[in-house]
């Protein structure tokens, strides 16, 4: 019997060969496959793993974020050397260990309307490893223009949820969340926390629908949203159907590029785009010697790892007691880990009489990402 399999993938993969749903065809759909992984998280971490065991032909990682050590209670792809090293290299690096049969590239970039389309075109299947609303609704929607099905994951404190958009006529992301929530309304992990094994959890599932699509074996998670509450061990299945007044993906989409995916995530209020500051930004105000008052937000740990100069600390929950050591003529930009915090802080300012206030968007990750790789997150 002829085979694209060498004799070591023949052993490597005995176990697959062995399943009458998968066997040598399933196992030559997944070898030709090229699938795409955004996030190389907590999500990430298995998927990754579990994609290059099973044989993916050619897996490309995205992220542009470094390995810290609070990232290695969930983001078991890495150990503690990595520590400070980018996430997408060293996970690409630890996949190729474990299988060198595989083929996996890493872009060590965010991924943004202007290259969404280029990483994601080639790919077969794309899988959300994404921490952030953003990126999701980035990825939901270059899927459904580009028609690539999109295997969503995310976890939260206990909970995690899967299921697969954009897929077969099937619904996306927008039909069932249309809108992403405001900034400040859904705190990350880094601010409430989340049980280490919940990645393992939910990107195993993201994993096997990746590998049922390919293959095309069994029922992928299509139509439907997978609930697990860690603390009651308990999975539900709930029925998501197509919207028809989906703004991407139904009868009359308003969304039909990049451009206008990130003008409604964005929304045409431009009110807060004179609120918030990028760290390049930040960079060039500081170079060309600006009064600035920069508060830091975050907890005595995270300033105990390192902090912006001549910031001013205060930890968000003591700010409403503080007001009176902030300067209200002073310009002020806040800043927290990924800009969720900050943006609370920069609203209670602006509802008790500081005008002049500005939130540095991605926080400090996105300056030790943008401005100085020495930083510690």
């Amino acid at each position: 019997m002829n085979s694209s399999l060498s004799e070591s993938e023949l052993q490597r993969y005995s176990r697959h060969l062995l399943l009458p749903e998968f066997g040598l065809a399933g196992q030559e759909r997944v070898k030709g496959a090229h699938v795409a992984v955004i996030g190389a998280g907590g999500l990430g971490s298995p998927l990754i793993l579990y994609l290059a065991a099973a044989g993916i032909g050619k897996i490309t990682v995205v992220d542009f974020d470094l390995v810290e050590r609070s990232n290695l209670q969930r983001q078991i792809i890495y150990i503690d050397e990595n520590v400070g090293q980018p996430k997408a290299a060293q996970a690409a690096a630890r996949a190729m260990e474990l299988n060198p049969d595989v083929q996996v590239h890493y872009l060590n970039c965010r991924l943004d309307v202007q290259n969404a389309f280029s990483i994601l075109s080639p790919c077969d299947v794309v899988v959300d490893g994404s921490d952030n609303f953003a990126t999701r609704y980035l990825v939901n929607d270059a899927c459904v223009l580009l028609n690539k099905p999109n295997v969503h994951g995310a976890i939260y404190r206990f909970e995690g949820q899967a299921s697969v958009f954009s897929f077969a006529d099937g619904p996306c992301y927008r039909c069932l969340f249309p809108e992403p929530p405001s900034e400040d309304s859904v705190p990350n992990c880094a601010e409430a926390g989340v049980l280490g094994v919940m990645a393992g959890v939910i990107g195993c599932i993201q994993a096997t629908e990746t590998i049922k699509l390919i293959s095309g074996i069994g029922t992928p998670l299509k139509g439907k949203l997978l609930l697990y509450d860690a603390l009651s061990m308990r999975f539900d299945t709930l029925p998501i159907k197509k919207n028809p007044d989906c703004p991407i993906c139904g009868s009359n989409p308003v969304i039909k590029t990049l451009e206008e995916s990130l003008i409604s995530c964005r929304g045409k209020d431009n009110e807060m785009d004179a609120k918030i500051i990028s760290a390049t930004e930040l960079q060039n105000e500081l170079k060309a010697g600006k009064q600035l008052l920069l508060l830091d937000v975050r907890t005595n740990e995270e300033v105990a790892l390192s902090k912006l100069p001549n910031s001013k600390h205060i930890p968000l929950p003591e700010l409403p007691m503080r007001t009176a050591e902030i300067d209200n003529k002073a310009d002020i930009v806040v800043y927290c880990k990924s800009g969720g915090r900050s943006m609370r802080a920069m609203q209670f300012l602006n509802e008790h009489g500081f005008d002049k206030v500005r939130n540095l968007t991605g926080g400090i990750t996105a300056w030790a990402q943008d401005v100085d790789r020495d930083v510690r997150v």
